[in-house]
């Protein structure tokens, strides 16, 4: 499968994931992305990180199957002794259902990895919300390790994990770049 830069003629395909994972997350009694309010500045950000190159989708058939943004380090989680420098920072992981079962997810941080490595960086590093253990678990599964739990007043998010970048858990499916 193929990963390439996202453009601003994708944001509707994006959006349409990220709807398809709210009603997803919902069903599943996950509370995460609930506030359709929230979709309005989650747009505007992501159209940020498309305009810096930080957002990547991949797609088969014409159909997007999944997207990841390498962002900045987030600093109200990552403090300077965590040396934020020096990792890629995974965001906006976000696969269809068509695509359940592909190992796609875990495929899209072993692609993290190599980016972080490409850039001589040391980690790959994430955040997700603090009450969402299911996802929680899936990022331990591919082995990131918890650092700590950050918990701002203004922030659902808040779990932080890591997993050095030379990490390949999905070695016989990479993403190529395209």
């Amino acid at each position: 499968m193929m990963i390439r830069p996202a453009d601003e003629e994708d944001v509707a395909a994006l959006m349409d994931l990220r709807v398809e994972a709210e009603q997803w997350l919902s069903e599943a009694g996950i509370d995460q992305w609930r506030n359709p309010q929230t979709r309005a500045p989650a747009l505007a950000k992501w159209q940020a990180d498309i305009a810096a190159g930080r957002t990547w989708l991949v797609e088969e058939e014409g159909r997007v199957l999944a997207t990841i943004t390498l962002a900045p380090p987030d600093m109200d989680f990552w403090q300077p002794e965590d040396r934020p420098e020096d990792a890629v920072y995974v965001a906006k992981l976000i696969t269809a259902r068509a695509a359940m079962g592909r190992r796609l997810g875990g495929q899209l941080l072993d692609w993290a990895g190599h980016q972080a490595q490409q850039e001589r960086k040391s980690w790959v590093r994430l955040d997700c919300w603090r009450s969402n253990t299911a996802l929680q678990s899936f990022y331990v599964r591919e082995g990131f390790e918890h650092v700590r739990t950050e918990a701002p007043a203004h922030r659902l998010s808040g779990w932080l994990g890591q997993r050095p970048a030379s990490v390949v858990r999905h070695p016989d499916s990479r993403l190529l770049t395209g």
